[in-house]
C-alpha cells in the first residue's frame, strides 16, 4: 500500500479509475480548441485591462514590458511541467490531483486548499473589477446617476457583481461546452480590442517616454516600503520595491496575475478527448498567445503615456487602465471602446475562474477531502452542487465586500502550487517512469529545475504583507485538514479496510 497516514499517495491508477463513478462522472467533451479558448478567456482580462497600466505607473514604468517577459518564462516553464502531469493523470483537480499521486495526501491538501484560495479570491476580485466597468458603459449610455453599487440598510451591496456571477454559475451548471461555446464568442470581442489597441495605439507612441526604460529606485512615500516592500528588496537590504530594479522585479511579481488562467486549463483533462494529446496542446497554445498579446500591449501602453502619468497617485480615483492611454491624447471613442471590450473579457475571467475553483472542490469532494455529497453530478454531466455552492461563495464576497488589492494574494498560492507541481514531473519520473505520458517535458531534469526556480524567484518578490496572509491561511487549511479531512479521507478509508481484513485473515 503507497504509504499510511498523511503522506499516503492516491495511484495514478485509483485516481483514473475514480473518474468512472456513475455518480461522479464528467462528460467528455472538450477538444483542444475549447482548452484554448478557456485559457485566453481567462488571461486576457484583468491583467491586460486593468493591470498593465497600473504597474507600469506605480512599480516598473515603462520596463513593464519586460517585467511581463519575465512572468512569461516562468509560466511557460511550469506550463511544460503542468503539461506532462494533465496527459499522465487526466483527472480534474490540476495541482491537488498531481500533488496527491505524488507527494501525498497532506501536501495534495494543502495544494488544494491553496487552489481553493487563488481561484475564488481572483473570481471575486476580477467580478468587482467587472461591475466598475459594468458602470463606466451604462454611464456613457444613460449619463450620469447610474451606479452598480446601491446601500440597503448601511451596507453597501454591489448588484453588479452579483449579476454576472449568478449568470455564469447558471451557465456552468448547463454544461461546460456551452460555457466553451459562449467563451469562444467573448474571446473572439476581446482578442479583436487588444488589436485595436495595439494597432491604434502605435500612432500615439513617443520614443522619448521609454527614457529611462527602468527609472531610478523611489520610495514614494511609504509606497513599496515597511510591509508592503517585497520580500526580496528586504532581505538584500533594499530601501523599497518602486522603480529601479527592484520595482523591475516586484512588477514581474505582480503582472503574473495576468498570467493565471492556464492552470485552469489542466482542472479540465477529465472532460477533454484524448487529453494526452490535447491538453498540452491547450495549455501551451494559449500560453503563447496571450504572451505575444501582453507584451506588445505593454510596449505601447508606456509608449503612448509617461510612465508617471499612469501611477495611481495621479488620478483623483485612482483607477488607470487601458482606456487611460487613449483618454490622454483625446481619443475617448477609443477609449469607450475599450471599456465595452473590458466588460466582456472581464466575463469570461470570473467564468473560468470559476469552473476551476468548482473542478478543484469537486475532486477534493470525490476523495472525501471534503463532504462526498458535494463530488454528485447532475443529468448533465456537471456537479451541480460544488457549482452552486462556489456560485454562491464568489457571489457573497463580490456582493457585500470590497475586493482591494487582491492579485498578489493571489499569486502566491498560484506560483506555490507551479513549484509542486514542477518538483512532481521530477518525482514522479522517478516513481513511475512506466507509465504511460501523451506528453513529456524535454530536458529533464534542467526545466523543472528552472520552473522551481523561477517560480520561487517571483515569490519573494512578493510583499511581506502578501507572505504574512498567505501563512495565515495556510495554518486555518491545516486544522481544516486534520479536523475533518484526515478522518474522512477515501483512501483512508480503504486503507484501514484493508488493514482490517488483512488482520482478520491472520
Amino acid at each position: 500500500m503507497p504509504g499510511n497516514g498523511i503522506w499516503r499517495t492516491k495511484s495514478v491508477e485509483q485516481s483514473i479509475a475514480d473518474t468512472d463513478e456513475p455518480d461522479t462522472r464528467l462528460r467528455r467533451n472538450l477538444g483542444a480548441w475549447d482548452l484554448m479558448v478557456f485559457g485566453v478567456a481567462v488571461m486576457i482580462g484583468a491583467g491586460i485591462f486593468t493591470l498593465t497600466a497600473r504597474t507600469a505607473g506605480d512599480i516598473s514604468g515603462p520596463s513593464v514590458a519586460l517585467a511581463f517577459v519575465f512572468a512569461g518564462v516562468a509560466c511557460a516553464l511550469a506550463a511544460l511541467c503542468y503539461a506532462e502531469f494533465a496527459s499522465t493523470v487526466p483527472v480534474a483537480g490540476s495541482a491537488y490531483t498531481f500533488s496527491y499521486a505524488t507527494f501525498g495526501e497532506f501536501l495534495a491538501w494543502i495544494i488544494g486548499w491553496d487552489l481553493v484560495l487563488e481561484f475564488s479570491v481572483a473570481a471575486a476580485a476580477v467580478a468587482k473589477g467587472w461591475s466598475v466597468y459594468l458602470q463606466e458603459v451604462l454611464v456613457t449610455l444613460f449619463g450620469a446617476g447610474v451606479a452598480t453599487t446601491v446601500e440597503i440598510g448601511g451596507i453597501g451591496v454591489d448588484w453588479g457583481s452579483l449579476l454576472l456571477i449568478v449568470v455564469l454559475a447558471t451557465l456552468l451548471t448547463l454544461g461546460t461546452k456551452l460555457s466553451s461555446r459562449f467563451s469562444l464568442v467573448i474571446t473572439a470581442l476581446k482578442v479583436v480590442i487588444i488589436l485595436f489597441v495595439i494597432f491604434m495605439g502605435i500612432a500615439y507612441i513617443s520614443p522619448d517616454n521609454y527614457t529611462p526604460f527602468i527609472p531610478p529606485a523611489s520610495e514614494a512615500g511609504d509606497a513599496g516600503t515597511g510591509v508592503e516592500q517585497s520580500l526580496f528588496s528586504v532581505l538584500a537590504g533594499g530601501s523599497g520595491s518602486v522603480y529601479g530594479a527592484f520595482g523591475l522585479l516586484a512588477g514581474a511579481s505582480l503582472v503574473f496575475f495576468a498570467f493565471i488562467g492556464f492552470d485552469v486549463v489542466a482542472t479540465t483533462a477529465e472532460e477533454t478527448r484524448n487529453p494526452q494529446r490535447n491538453v498540452p496542446r491547450g495549455i501551451l497554445g494559449s500560453l503563447a498567445i496571450v504572451t505575444v498579446l501582453y507584451v506588445a500591449t505593454s510596449l505601447v501602453v508606456a509608449g503612448m503615456v509617461p510612465y508617471e502619468k499612469l501611477a495611481t497617485d495621479a488620478d483623483p480615483e485612482g483607477r488607470k487602465t487601458l482606456a487611460t492611454a487613449f483618454s490622454f491624447h483625446g481619443v475617448d471613442w477609443a477609449a469607450n471602446i475599450i471599456s465595452v471590450g473590458a466588460l466582456a473579457g472581464l466575463t469570461t475571467v470570473v467564468m473560468v475562474l470559476m469552473l476551476g475553483q468548482q473542478r478543484v472542490l469537486f475532486a477534493m469532494a470525490r476523495d472525501g477531502l471534503l463532504p462526498r455529497k458535494l463530488a454528485k453530478t447532475g443529468s448533465r454531466g456537471t456537479p451541480v452542487r460544488v457549482n452552486v455552492l462556489v456560485g454562491i461563495v464568489v457571489a457573497v464576497a463580490a456582493t457585500f465586500f470590497d475586493a482591494g488589492k487582491l492579485e498578489e494574494m493571489v499569486n502566491v498560492g498560484t506560483l506555490f502550487a507551479f513549484i509542486l507541481v514542477s518538483a512532481g514531473v521530477l518525482v514522479l519520473r522517478k516513481k513511475r517512469p512506466d507509465l504511460k505520458r501523451g506528453f513529456r517535458v524535454p530536458w529533464v531534469p534542467l526545466v523543472p529545475i528552472l520552473a522551481i526556480a523561477a517560480c520561487l524567484w517571483l515569490m519573494l518578490n512578493l510583499t511581506v504583507l502578501t507572505w504574512l496572509r498567505f501563512l495565515v491561511w495556510m495554518a486555518l487549511g491545516v486544522i481544516v485538514y486534520f479536523v475533518y479531512s484526515k478522518r474522512n479521507s477515501l483512501l483512508g478509508k480503504r486503507q484501514r479496510e484493508e488493514s482490517e481484513a488483512s488482520a482478520t485473515t491472520e
